[in-house]
């Protein structure tokens, strides 16, 4: 098989609780009002992949258990093509909304990936966790996400071996503590010093990108946030579609940011993931008012 983009990581099913007034204290029960199963982590990245038409792979460790079973059924519904590995248990993560914020509780086995498995789904890009770019096949577009624990292991020492990747994707904490800067516009130039293209994404206030020298920041709509679950995910799948389409780096990222700000409005991080006549629909009726970009150069 031959897709556009394999993205390799790790998979959950995600078990949402909506409706919390607040979370439990220890002890106590507290009743949500609706429960959400839907595809977690790097799955939600594949769907929102998927949604926007391109042919999408996971590789992604799941179980022979109940938990796999449910996520591989939810991935194919989606057009999503599971490509392994086949482990014994399946990780799950029970997601807690309240208000703005979130709380997880996660079980996540340990269990390897083999190159062998992404290179067999033939991709034209792998989007994969910086830690695992030796996982990317050779000749292959590479982008590269970060996560919360590896932020700190490489906390001021981003691995010269990051350059391979053309973008890599971080939210603000992560930024800041590999490389140090305090802002996000500072930490996206300093990351641009390694990669192509860093992106750091920055909550309600959207995302910054820098290519070089070359800095774009995007400011997002307005909108009612009902579970933040999964949209860095989201944008980070609207930011490869962009980029894939050879879109210039201004309009990937203007993309990028309102494909995020319309996850939030709805419960779940995949089950939020619009379609790409979606998309288009909601940048036609903002028509540029509300999404402002501007691009700067930095003195060297």
């Amino acid at each position: 098989m031959s897709v556009d983009v394999t993205c390799v990581g790790s998979a959950f099913l995600d078990l949402t609780f909506e409706g919390l007034e607040a979370l439990p204290a220890a002890g106590q029960e507290r009743y949500a009002g609706e429960l959400h199963t839907t595809p977690g982590g790097m799955a939600i990245t594949a769907v929102g992949l998927a949604r926007l038409g391109l042919r999408t792979a996971l590789v992604a460790p799941l179980g022979r258990d109940l938990a796999g079973s449910l996520l591989r059924g939810l991935l194919e519904d989606e057009g999503v093509h599971w490509a392994g590995p086949v482990v014994d248990r399946t990780p799950v993560s029970a997601v807690m909304p309240v208000g703005d914020e979130r709380a997880f509780v996660t079980f996540e086995p340990p269990a390897r990936i083999e190159p062998a498995t992404v290179e067999g789904t033939e991709p034209r890009a792998v989007i994969v966790d910086i830690g695992r770019l030796d996982l990317v096949p050779p000749g292959v577009t590479a982008y590269a996400v970060v996560s919360d624990a590896l932020a700190d292991r490489l906390a001021r020492r981003l691995p010269a071996a990051a350059a391979v990747a053309r973008a890599l994707l971080a939210n603000r904490s992560e930024a800041a503590r590999l490389t140090g800067e305090a802002t996000a516009e500072g930490a996206a130039l300093a990351l641009a010093d390694v990669v192509e293209t860093a992106v750091v994404t920055c909550d309600s206030e959207g995302a910054v990108a820098a290519s070089g020298s070359d800095l774009v920041v995007v400011h997002p709509p307005a909108v009612d946030v009902r579970d933040t679950t999964g949209a860095g995910d989201l944008l980070t799948a609207a930011y490869v579609w962009g980029d894939l389409q050879d879109q210039p780096l201004g309009e990937r990222l203007r993309r990028a940011v309102v494909y995020a700000a319309l996850s939030v409005r709805s419960a779940t991080g995949a089950g939020s993931a619009a379609t790409l006549e979606e998309l288009e629909q909601a940048l036609a009726e903002l028509e540029g008012e509300i999404v402002a970009e501007s691009s700067v150069k930095e003195s060297t």
